[in-house]
């Protein structure tokens, strides 16, 4: 099999589509992976893959017991392949067009009460920490647009962040009066980060104490200890679910949620109106078995 290919596919994807470092990577991992097997079975083109090789691929994954949303991962990563292989006619046929999406049970996402927030920001915060928690929680950003924040995406007069999601898709977001405070003692100990480590022509928003940038694997670890704080395990995008859900329990406008969260689809973001019912139901039966 021509790898060459792949590698073709793979800049299509990062050019064309705009997709993240983190996809195009997963997509490398899952066609290779596919390659290999074909490979080990004695298929050696993409011409002569059919919809018997991928069938088989997929039930190699199961019996192996990869997880269910991976292997959800890998059927999309190789219709987009093949897809892009026929509409370029290196192969004739599409094997993968009719390949079966497995459907996967609706998680509800994890998202913290107000009072585990508060626990948060009350707790001793820096004040790198405390921007990186304010644009994850108050402005809903995902990680991957917190990191690549530059100087210039933030407005501080019109209070807003210009950020680009999923697709290089660019939306703003407003932030609030505690944002722009944290901004503003963040914006001093960046100036020193500067001056103390001898930099110039910096455009990165978020810079550790050494100069360097800021990377999600970074904040995953941060945050990570935070939850260590109050005892629950989250994440950055636990943060932005509880952004969303707590808008949307103070009686935001769903349209307005997907506008702020950056969701193509509305029906993304319906799912929290799922969590806010459940916190309700809750809520009623706590008070229910108290009387």
């Amino acid at each position: 099999m021509d790898i060459q290919l792949l590698s073709e596919y793979l800049e299509y994807i990062e050019v064309e589509k705009g997709l993240s470092e983190n996809t195009i990577e997963a997509y490398r991992r899952d066609l290779s992976a596919f390659i290999d097997y074909c490979r080990d079975k004695g298929v050696n083109d993409f011409s002569d893959v059919g919809r018997n090789s991928l069938n088989s691929f997929i039930l190699n994954l199961r019996e192996n017991n990869i997880n269910p949303r991976s292997v959800v991962r890998k059927i999309a990563s190789l219709r987009g392949f093949f897809k892009w292989l026929c509409a370029n006619s290196y192969i004739n046929q599409n094997p993968a067009q009719l390949i079966e999406q497995p459907k996967l049970p609706k998680r509800l996402p994890k998202v913290m009460t107000l009072e585990e927030i508060k626990e948060i920001f009350h707790s001793d915060l820096n004040s790198t920490e405390t921007i990186i928690v304010e644009l994850l929680y108050d402005c809903g950003l995902r990680v991957s647009e917190l990191v690549n924040l530059t100087l210039n995406n933030i407005d501080m007069k019109s209070k807003y962040i210009q950020c680009y999601g999923k697709g290089s898709k660019e939306r703003v977001v407003p932030f609030g009066s505690k944002a722009k405070a944290a901004f503003e003692r963040y914006f001093k100990t960046r100036d020193l980060i500067i001056l103390n480590n001898n930099l110039s022509g910096v455009k990165k928003l978020l810079l550790k104490d050494n100069g360097k940038e800021i990377s999600r694997q970074d904040v995953y670890v941060f945050i990570r200890k935070l939850g260590e704080k109050i005892n629950k395990h989250i994440s950055p995008h636990t943060l932005r679910h509880t952004f969303a859900t707590h808008l949307l329990e103070n009686g935001a406008d769903l349209r307005v949620v997907q506008e702020l969260l950056g969701h193509s689809d509305v029906a993304t973001t319906q799912l929290y109106t799922h969590i806010t019912k459940k916190r309700l139901k809750e809520v009623y039966f706590a008070i229910n078995n108290e009387s």
